[in-house]
C-alpha cells in the first residue's frame, strides 16, 4: 500500500525528472575551428564514429558530382560540406541552431553581433540574390566566421565556419 508522503513524493520526483528532460541543451560554442565538437579538417569517418553527423550523401550539383555533405545530428541543425579527394574532410560547417558565438546565435540582431565581435563587417551585396546580409567575424575578434542576417527581419538565421556557402 503507497502511502501519502510516498505518493508525494514518487509525485515531485515526476516532475523534476519532466522538468529535466524539457530544459534545453546548452549551445555549442562556435569557433574559427568549428562548432562544438565538430571541427574543420575532421574526418567524415571521425565525424560518424562519434554521432555528430548523419551519412554521407551528394552535396550541392553547382561544385560538381564529386561533393559531399552530412547532416549535422542534434542538438545541432546544419551540414558539414566536405572536400573533393579521399578522405573526405571538414571543410565548412553551416549551423542553423543549437551554437552560438559568444552568446550570439539565431535570432540575434547585427547590433548584437557588433558588441560581440566589434571588427565584424556587414556585406550587404547578397540582398538582391539571397535576401541575406553575411556579417564576417574577421580573425582579430576570434574568426573566421560568418553570420547570415535576414534582411526583411534583420535577425540571425546561420552561422558558417569559416564562410557560408550557397547552393541555389
Amino acid at each position: 500500500m503507497i502511502t501519502r508522503s510516498t505518493l508525494a513524493a514518487l509525485t515531485l520526483l515526476g516532475v523534476v525528472a519532466a522538468v529535466a528532460v524539457a530544459a534545453p541543451l546548452p549551445a555549442k560554442q562556435v569557433t574559427k575551428d568549428g562548432v562544438g565538437q565538430v571541427k574543420r579538417n575532421m574526418t567524415h569517418k571521425e565525424l560518424r564514429e562519434k554521432g555528430l553527423v548523419g551519412r554521407l550523401r551528394p552535396g550541392c550539383e553547382l561544385g560538381g558530382g564529386a561533393t559531399r555533405s552530412a547532416r549535422l545530428l542534434a542538438p545541432l541543425r546544419g551540414q558539414v560540406n566536405y572536400t573533393l579527394t579521399n578522405p573526405r574532410l571538414a571543410k565548412i560547417i553551416i549551423v542553423r541552431r543549437g551554437a552560438k558565438a559568444k552568446g550570439v546565435g539565431r535570432g540575434d540582431t547585427i547590433p548584437e553581433i557588433k558588441a560581440k565581435f566589434p571588427h565584424a563587417r556587414v556585406n550587404k551585396q547578397t540582398e538582391d540574390v539571397f535576401g541575406l546580409w553575411l556579417v564576417t567575424v574577421p580573425k582579430r575578434d576570434g574568426g573566421k566566421f560568418q553570420f547570415a542576417v535576414d534582411a526583411d527581419t534583420e535577425r540571425v538565421t546561420l552561422i558558417g565556419v569559416p564562410i557560408i556557402t550557397f547552393c541555389e
